[in-house]
């Protein structure tokens, strides 16, 4: 079940509620908007605004930044997939995706069993040991040239 359209439509329904509410108590709510931002009974114009309310504008500046630091610490730590909102802590695609367990292809979309992560830390250990067996070979193969051209450098004449 979706649950983004339901919320969607909750607070359309709200702030059509409020709005309703607004224009039904217009005189009473313009007041209480006027009183509380500071424009009005005070001595000068708008000197209640900027010493109370418009005073803020800075703070919600700040809010907004750290607002922006935090989503942008969580887009960098969740899921790849578009729209989970998860943590990914599987690397996938050789470490180019971080995924949740839902999207992961290993996992198919259901938390991994004990049977599962030792099969697959088994599949590393394989890959690793092969990895390893084919630098070993070409280790050896670079050492093995080495050794000859060094014993053809050693075995040509002295120029004087």
């Amino acid at each position: 079940m979706k649950w983004r359209p339901f919320i969607v439509g909750g607070l359309v329904c709200a702030a059509v509620a409020g709005l309703v509410l607004w224009v039904l108590h217009a005189r009473l709510m313009g007041h209480w908007l006027q009183v509380h931002t500071g424009t009005i009974n005070e001595p000068g114009p708008y000197y209640g605004f900027w010493s109370g309310f418009g005073s803020d504008i800075a703070e919600f500046g700040i809010l907004g930044a750290a607002a922006t630091g935090l989503y942008q610490l969580v887009k960098k730590v969740n899921c790849h997939q578009p729209g989970c909102w998860r943590i990914g802590t599987h690397p996938a695609a050789g470490g180019q995706f971080m995924l949740c367990y839902r999207h992961h292809p290993d996992y198919m979309g259901k938390e991994p069993t004990q049977e599962l992560i030792h099969r697959l830390h088994a599949e590393h250990k394989k890959h690793q040991a092969a990895l390893q067996y084919k630098l070993d070979e070409i280790h050896q193969h670079l050492i093995s040239e080495a050794r000859t051209t060094n014993d053809e450098f050693r075995s040509w004449p002295l120029r004087r």
